[in-house]
């Protein structure tokens, strides 16, 4: 009833409800999942690697299931289009940014090991496109690597004696209080997703653009927000290697978690031909570049970093055009 009641809102305002549902519970998940796991005594580090890095890309997932779960080719172009579009955003938009406030002179350690995952990513991102399909087996294979590369940046960081400051959270030191968070903001971030795509088709619809350009550039851009807040604050406080590994790390688990749950939740997932035409390589050119400089141990200037977003400005510009 009450989503039914939302929907008959304009396009335009189911966008923004949906976008600022999406970010109040993926923050809800983050702050609730902290609490949580320090009241079960959870080493801090392990919640850095995986419920910091996940809760950020939640919103990604969301959209993308509530995409796939409608059997609607359409929307699953936008939610394909929502992965690519928001890795080229996380990496000319975000970690441009980040850039542009000097946090990535210092990239830090372990950074070459995100770089490389990235590359990996990226490559079986061009794989399924250029085959056209992401078949279960493969999604399958995906989240198990996705788990794998987890797994032993976990250990490797335990073994260097690494650890990630977590900052304080508002949520009250309480353990059930904490899961009530985190049920409520997961209902909160799947409502917002339903929400965004309903806007978004409707506007696709009623300006007569693709449901892919959408995807590409108003899911897109609204699903890293997450990203952006997390980088510029990190960027901030002086947190350089927290900075670019977030942004490294989140298109990873677009990519390998992502698309990896939703097409093992589909049975597959099939892919647009159009991608294969213009965006995907988008993706591999913007993630190989600064991949390839931070294997290169290169520093990303402000002078880059104001390329990297007039970069992105000419290829929104580009796809609306």
């Amino acid at each position: 009833m009450f989503t039914e009641s939302l929907e008959s809102l304009p396009d335009s305002i189911l966008i923004i409800i949906g976008f600022t549902f999406l970010i109040a519970g993926g923050e809800g998940v983050v702050q609730g999942a902290v609490t949580f796991a320090k009241r079960l005594n959870v080493p801090p580090l392990l919640i850095g690697f995986t419920i910091v890095a996940i809760g950020t890309s939640l919103p990604e997932l969301a959209v993308a299931l509530q995409a796939v779960s409608s059997g609607q080719q359409e929307l699953v172009d936008l939610a394909v289009g929502g992965i690519l579009g928001s890795n080229v955003a996380n990496i000319m938009l975000v970690l441009g940014t980040a850039a542009l406030l000097g946090a990535c002179k210092d990239p830090g350690v372990g950074i070459r090991k995100d770089a490389i995952a990235v590359i990996v990513a990226t490559i079986i991102l061009l794989l399924t496109v250029f085959i056209g399909e992401i078949y279960q087996i493969v999604g399958i294979g995906m989240v198990i690597g996705l788990v794998g590369y987890y797994t032993f940046s976990y250990k490797k960081s335990m073994a260097a004696g690494t650890d990630v400051e977590l900052e304080d959270t508002w949520i009250p030191d309480n353990l059930f209080f904490s899961l009530a968070v985190l049920i409520m903001a997961g209902a909160t971030i799947f409502l917002g997703s339903d929400l965004l795509i309903s806007g978004a088709t409707g506007m696709a619809t009623s300006m007569g653009i693709q449901q892919s350009i959408i995807g590409l550039s108003v899911i897109a851009l609204g699903t890293s927000l997450p990203e952006l807040t997390v980088t510029i604050i990190a960027a901030v406080r002086g947190q350089e290697g927290v900075a670019i590994g977030n942004v490294l790390g989140s298109n990873v688990i677009n990519i390998l978690g992502v698309l990896g749950i939703a097409s093992t939740y589909a049975g597959g997932i099939i892919v647009a031909p159009e991608f294969f035409v213009r965006d995907i390589w988008v993706v591999v050119l913007t993630s190989g570049f600064v991949a390839a400089m931070l294997l290169d141990e290169r520093h990303i200037g402000r002078r880059v970093g104001a390329s990297m977003i007039t970069g992105y400005l000419v290829y929104m510009w580009y796809l609306f055009a």
